[in-house]
C-alpha cells in the first residue's frame, strides 16, 4: 500500500511541477486558461523600439483575454442544441482540407508556361470582351526648357524617325524634364494628361500628328502615333496581363475537373463509389 502512495506521490508532484511550471512563464490567465510567453514571443515585430513593443505585447495580451472572455461567455449563453455550430466546424474543416489538397496539386502539376500562341489565341477568340473604357495613345513627347540653346536641333531630332537620331536624344536625356521615345506602348490619355498638361489646350489629337506647344515651364513636343477610344476594342499588348490571368484560371479550372473526375473513375473502378 505504501509503495502504491509513493508512485502516486511522484505523479502528483510531477504534474504539480508541470502545472507551475507553465504558470511561472504565463504572462496572463483566464479562469484556468494561460497564455504563455512563448505564444506571443514570435508574434512581435522585431523592428520596435522598446516603448512600442511594450505597447504592442500589451495590447495582443488584452485581445486574447478579451477573446477567451468572449468565448466563455459565448458558450454559456449559445444554446447550441441542433448542433449547428459543431457542423458549420466540420463543414469548415472539410473545405479546408479539400481546398488545400487541390491547392497541392495545383502547385504540382499546373502548366504555369503561357507562350504568345497561347496569348494570340486567346485574344482572337475573346477580343470583343475587351473593350476599353478609357481612351488610350501612342505617343513619344519631349518637356525641355526655352532656354536650351539648340532646341531647333532638338525639334529636327525629335521629328525624325531615324533611329540614331532618337538614340542622340536619348543621350541627352538629362537635358529634358520628362521625355518617352517609345511610341510602341500604349498609356492611358489621363495619365499622359497629368503628365503632360499642355494636352487640355489641343483642340483635337488625330494619328500621325505633330504638336509644338510652349508656355512659362518650357517647350513641348509631341508626336503622336495613334489613338484609341472608349469601346474600342483593346489592343492585345494592352490585355496581355488579364488574358494571362484568364488562361491559368481556365486551366486551373478544368485541372480540377480532370483531378475530380479521375477520383471519381478511379472509386467506382476500385468498387468504392456505387450509385443506387
Amino acid at each position: 500500500m505504501k509503495k502504491y502512495l509513493i508512485i502516486l506521490s511522484i505523479i502528483l508532484l510531477v504534474f504539480s511541477c508541470k502545472e507551475e511550471e507553465e504558470v511561472e512563464n504565463a504572462v496572463a490567465r483566464v479562469g484556468d486558461k494561460y497564455l504563455l510567453e512563448e505564444d506571443i514571443a514570435n508574434r512581435i515585430p522585431s523592428n520596435l523600439n522598446k516603448t512600442d513593443s511594450i505597447l504592442y505585447r500589451s495590447n495582443l495580451i488584452k485581445n486574447w483575454a478579451t477573446e477567451q472572455l468572449l468565448l466563455k461567455k459565448a458558450k454559456i449563453n449559445i444554446d447550441d442544441k441542433n448542433n449547428e455550430i459543431k457542423n458549420l466546424v466540420k463543414t469548415y474543416e472539410k473545405e479546408l482540407l479539400i481546398d488545400k489538397y487541390k491547392q497541392a496539386v495545383l502547385q504540382q502539376e499546373l502548366d504555369t508556361i503561357i507562350q504568345g500562341e497561347d496569348i494570340e489565341n486567346y485574344y482572337e477568340q475573346n477580343k470583343d470582351i475587351y473593350k476599353l473604357n478609357e481612351k488610350l495613345i501612342q505617343l513619344k513627347y519631349i518637356h525641355f526648357n526655352t532656354n536650351l540653346i539648340d532646341r531647333d536641333e532638338i525639334i529636327k531630332l525629335f521629328k525624325s524617325d531615324a533611329n540614331e537620331d532618337i538614340d542622340e536624344l536619348i543621350d541627352r536625356e538629362l537635358e529634358f524634364n520628362s521625355y518617352n521615345f517609345n511610341d510602341s506602348i500604349w498609356v492611358s490619355f489621363k495619365q499622359v494628361e497629368r503628365k503632360l498638361p499642355i494636352l487640355k489646350e489641343v483642340d483635337k489629337l488625330k494619328k500621325n500628328k505633330f504638336i509644338q506647344k510652349e508656355d512659362s515651364l518650357g517647350v513641348y513636343l509631341l508626336a503622336v502615333k495613334n489613338i484609341l477610344y472608349r469601346n474600342d476594342i483593346a489592343p492585345k499588348s494592352y490585355v496581355v496581363p488579364t488574358i494571362k490571368q484568364m488562361i491559368l484560371h481556365k486551366r486551373k479550372l478544368d485541372l480540377i475537373r480532370k483531378i475530380e473526375q479521375t477520383l471519381v473513375n478511379d472509386a467506382i473502378s476500385n468498387k468504392q463509389f456505387e450509385q443506387y
